[in-house]
């Protein structure tokens, strides 16, 4: 059932007084009775004709009149809201994601880029208003999928992201970065953001990361840096054994905070130290908060008036007493 609303309820307050009309209505008819006094009925037929015993129904139909008229006056009505949302300042937003052999390492739960995947793909789905891209570096790096409105494009990369041996093991964080601010160099959005993860200290690639910060900073593009990992030691994968398998052990874990600091000052970014699953969601939710997207909502109201069925309710009742009151009883006092 459709959900009805009343633009004047007020109007509610009105069938307070119908104790009063009906009280009004009974005293009305019985002074319009004329009365006869007699001292014996015994020579009358104690039976009432169908007309009269009906006519109390006249006054029935005034009542219901009045009540259809003051449910009309509330003005009932249903109402069919429709959105629509416009994004009014966009953000473009390239996540950097270190894939070297380091990014396996324990301390994280399964592992560091198992985590990282894990709420990499919530921020996705939170971000449903912008465009977001992909790139993954280790000692090298490539675009794994280029900034785009399609969420879905975006979700399947960050599943797809392992470590396979394609890029040359190693930490080319000025490689990644280049590559990030490099598909967002271009872009026409009113805010263009890069997060840059890695868990180690850059010792690859032929980028300086200082002069891949310069180019960001030329091109207006924030970068937002976290460094992935625990302080102190984490079980961290060292060698492959004869069977083809990962060796872990315990080792030290090293990132280059000052580097990443100085990434994120020079931007217009932050920094961020994830030291655990919580830790890195936390990094996520407040990135989340601080790049925020304007949106218009568009609220459309479409009413459909239904007072006009007891208006037409209540003139029939109305007729209908007039009529019969000057017909059939025309003759009843």
């Amino acid at each position: 059932m459709e959900k009805i609303t009343f633009l004047n309820p007020e109007f509610f307050w009105l069938f307070l007084l119908m104790p009063v009309a009906v009280a009004w209505l009974f005293w009305k008819r019985n002074q319009q009775t004329a009365a006869l006094k007699m001292s014996s009925l015994q020579g009358f037929k104690g039976t009432e004709s169908l007309l009269a015993k009906l006519k109390p129904g006249l006054d029935v139909l005034r009542i219901l009149a009045l009540s259809s008229l003051i449910v009309a006056l509330a003005r009932p009505r249903t109402v069919d809201i429709s959105n629509k949302t416009k994004t009014t300042k966009g953000i473009d937003i390239v996540l950097a994601i270190d894939v070297s052999g380091s990014m396996l390492a324990r301390d994280l739960k399964p592992d560091r880029m198992q985590a990282l995947k894990s709420l990499a793909a919530d921020f996705v789905d939170e971000r449903p208003n912008d465009r977001i891209g992909l790139v993954v570096y280790a000692s090298e790096a490539y675009t794994k999928s280029p900034v785009t409105s399609d969420k879905a494009i975006i979700q399947e990369a960050i599943r797809s992201i392992k470590y396979d041996n394609i890029l040359v093991d190693g930490t080319g964080i000025g490689m990644g970065l280049a590559t990030a601010v490099n598909r967002l160099k271009d872009s026409k959005a009113k805010s263009k953001v890069v997060i840059l993860m890695t868990d180690g200290v850059n010792n690859a690639g032929f980028i300086e990361p200082d002069t891949a910060s310069d180019i960001a900073r030329q091109y207006g593009i924030k970068v937002y840096t976290i460094g992935i990992g625990s302080n102190g030691m984490a079980e961290s994968p060292y060698a492959l054994g004869p069977n083809g398998q990962l060796i872990f052990r315990m080792m030290k874990v090293e990132i280059d905070e000052q580097m990443m600091k100085s990434i994120a000052n020079k931007t217009g970014g932050k920094y961020f130290r994830a030291t655990s699953n919580s830790k890195l969601a936390q990094i996520y939710g407040e990135i989340n908060k601080l790049e925020t997207t304007e949106i218009e909502e568009l609220k459309f109201y479409d009413y459909d008036e239904k007072f006009r069925p007891f208006v037409l309710l209540a003139g029939f009742l109305l007729l209908l007493e007039i009529g019969l009151r000057n017909t059939v009883y025309r003759s009843f006092i």
